[in-house]
């Protein structure tokens, strides 16, 4: 017969097994429909902010009042502002890869309009004291591109280095992700642009989404690589590498350079979740994505899970 104590003890051992990694996804429940999201909280309120439906008008913003029950809130952009057609004459009806974030007392929210396949793009920037407010300030254009440009102006991702200066990183296709040191008060580019990330050897440079983190020492930069928005046959997946200086040079878990193709694979998707990628990380212990649920019509799916980090600081789910 085993004593109570020592089936005590059973149960402990047990419950201090590192579990698998399905074990750390949220059980996500509600509305779930997303592309490009972006994870933030507010008092004890969860927001995602995505690109938003097709053919129609608006940035999407979904509200969790316990991150795992989500409903949808009123767009962002229900009306376009005529100043977009001045850079972006044909952009789509709805806005792309919005990125939020808190610094200095306010949010402040990224977001892109262009048109599929064409790097005629501009990062546009929004802000508030409050997100529940819904009072939301126009900081008008960031940074844009056309079609003479060599980057796309797309998938803006605002980062805080380790002495408290703002940097966004964006880019898609063309040559790569760029970076950009960003001035305080005005939230817009300042000083030179830096390229930190590129696949020089596959053809149209399938790179896109960046999303940086700063810890322990070093700066990680997540991307996408490869093609999102074809459903189940999307070829997205999620990749890193880290640096010490923001700026670079990023390498991955074998020493490449992001620079020469280099990233370690994160998620590549499953039989269920086909490709997963546009991923946002979160106080470092939380990482966001879309995938395609190859059992609801390819449906874009918000996937969350905790991020952790093995004993040689790199992540994992």
């Amino acid at each position: 017969m085993v004593k109570p104590f020592v089936w005590v003890m059973i149960i402990f051992l047990m419950l201090a097994i590192p579990q698998p990694a399905s074990g750390a996804f949220w059980n996500v429940t509600g509305e779930k429909m997303i592309h490009d999201p972006s994870l933030i909280k507010e008092g004890n309120t969860w927001y995602v902010f995505g690109t938003g439906e097709a053919n129609k008008n608006g940035i999407r913003v979904l509200r969790s009042d316990n991150g795992t029950n989500w409903y949808t809130t009123p767009v962002i952009f229900p009306t376009a502002p005529s100043w977009w057609k001045t850079y972006v004459p044909n952009h789509e009806s709805n806005q792309w890869a919005p990125d939020i974030q808190y610094y200095n007392g306010r949010y402040w929210l990224y977001y892109s309009v262009s048109s599929f396949g064409s790097n005629n793009s501009l990062i546009g920037l929004l802000s508030t004291h409050s997100i529940s407010s819904g009072q939301w300030r126009d900081d008008g254009l960031v940074v844009r591109s056309t079609s003479s440009s060599n980057f796309n102006a797309i998938d803006g991702d605002l980062v805080i280095d380790k002495d408290g200066n703002p940097w966004l990183s964006y880019g898609s296709f063309w040559s790569g992700i760029k970076l950009t040191r960003l001035d305080k008060n005005t939230m817009k580019p300042t000083g030179s642009v830096y390229s930190i990330a590129s696949r020089p050897n596959i053809p149209n440079n399938p790179i896109e989404a960046p999303s940086i983190t700063y810890r322990n020492g070093y700066y990680y930069l997540f991307v996408s690589f490869d093609r999102c928005c074809n459903g189940v046959n999307s070829t997205y997946k999620i990749a890193y590498g880290r640096s010490k200086n923001i700026t670079g040079p990023y390498v991955d878990k074998n020493g490449v350079s992001m620079m020469n193709g280099g990233g370690t694979i994160l998620d590549a998707g499953n039989d269920v979740w086909k490709g997963p990628g546009h991923q946002d990380v979160y106080n470092n212990n939380i990482i966001i994505r879309h995938a395609y649920d190859a059992t609801n019509n390819g449906m874009p799916t918000m996937l969350i899970n905790d991020l952790y980090w093995d004993s040689q600081g790199w992540p994992s789910y």
